[in-house]
């Protein structure tokens, strides 16, 4: 009775994990605000690394055109022969004559990781001291600039970041992927700030200096590595610089055409986790608090047990999912993901299982091992 009394105690540890993400969360989202220096407005590079055409392009890559910002510049580096995004830039410059747009045709270097391969070059061509990096499946609003390079004004910030939800919820693929970026994906970034500050960036938005990119190396030193843009933030911060997470939200175009998709991408990720930071991969046992409710259920079934263990979970989910998707990012469509978010738990600690077992990793349609921290081409 005692081995099974101490396997309960462990079973709540999960809750706990939940109880600082709320905390967490609550007091990330009530911080006081700075409103941008309007006086504060350097040039800024937007540098954009493409290769194929995501959905909607043309609406995303639009959206910084217009921006509500004095100076700047929209950087691709695309493939030669790409004629989709090449299309799509040429109605880009149609459309806004009065912008500056450049286009880069190739990395010029033979790189594993072609994204990165694409960012050494579009950094070392960029016309302006301040870069701002994103995606291209990323929309932003006209303040988007001034709010991201804001906090560079501080010497002290050397990248910023920012969080991102879906343009749209149209299918259940869409509907799981929100439920586990918000409960679970965010609840961990939330976490990581309240106890050590963020050590890395989100893909979606980097914020920098040339400079800053400069002292670690620049892309070219990582560019045949995964998680580039959790290296970047990483990588800056080493230097002794802040990374900041702004709370403003930026949207994303869904991608994930089928359930495969979505588990292949998270897949991928732990993947690379199990190698970049296997302490933290291992660690993600103790923050699964569906698995561990069942299971104590299961050691001491007893409708007490059942209620404590099921209601504290059901309870703590949804009052984290509330607090950072709800409260937090002002998206009270969220409400919809809420009776997902036990699938998703159930979803998620599969594929957490599954990593322990995969060598390689899946990404634009080719097949990598993680050697030494770096990507190396499965050979058929």
């Amino acid at each position: 009775m005692t081995v099974a009394y101490v396997f309960l105690a462990i079973a709540a540890i999960p809750f706990v994990y939940y109880l600082i993400a709320i905390y967490s969360s609550w007091r990330y989202f009530n911080q006081p605000l700075k409103a941008p220096d309007p006086d504060f407005h350097p040039p800024v590079s937007n540098l954009k690394p493409i290769r194929g055409l995501d959905p909607e392009a043309y609406e995303n890559l639009a959206s910084f055109c217009r921006q509500d910002y004095p100076e700047y510049e929209i950087v691709f580096c695309i493939d030669s022969d790409d004629e989709a995004v090449i299309s799509v830039i040429d109605r880009l410059k149609a459309s806004f004559p009065e912008r500056r747009i450049r286009v880069l045709y190739g990395s010029g270097r033979v790189a594993t990781n072609d994204k990165v391969a694409k960012l050494a070059r579009l950094v070392d061509e960029a016309a302006h001291e301040v870069v701002v990096i994103s995606d291209s499946d990323v929309r932003v609003r006209p303040d988007y600039l001034r709010q991201v390079t804001a906090p560079l004004r501080d010497p002290k910030i050397g990248a910023v970041t920012c969080f991102y939800t879906p343009t749209a919820i149209n299918t259940f693929t869409d509907h799981l992927q929100t439920a586990g970026m918000t409960s679970d994906f965010y609840a961990g970034v939330l976490v990581a700030w309240q106890l050590d500050g963020i050590k890395f960036a989100l893909g979606t938005t980097i914020a920098t200096t040339r400079t800053k990119l400069a002292g670690f190396g620049g892309y070219a030193s990582i560019e045949n590595q995964p998680a580039d843009d959790l290296l970047v933030g990483r990588l800056i911060a080493e230097q002794g610089y802040e990374v900041v997470l702004l709370p403003y939200v930026i949207e994303t175009v869904p991608d994930y055409h089928s359930m495969r998709a979505l588990i292949f991408k998270r897949l991928r990720w732990l993947v690379v986790m199990r190698h970049v930071r296997p302490s933290g991969h291992l660690g993600l046992l103790l923050t699964q608090g569906l698995p561990w409710s069942i299971v104590a259920v299961m050691v001491h079934p007893s409708p007490a047990v059942a209620l404590a263990y099921l209601g504290t979970y059901c309870c703590l989910r949804v009052a984290m999912t509330w607090m950072i998707g709800i409260h937090g990012l002002k998206q009270p469509r969220f409400w919809k993901q809420m009776p997902l978010i036990p699938v998703w738990d159930a979803l998620a600690f599969l594929i957490w299982l599954t990593s322990f077992l995969r060598k390689s990793i899946r990404w634009r349609g080719a097949d990598y091992y993680i050697r030494e921290g770096k990507l190396v081409p499965v050979k058929d």
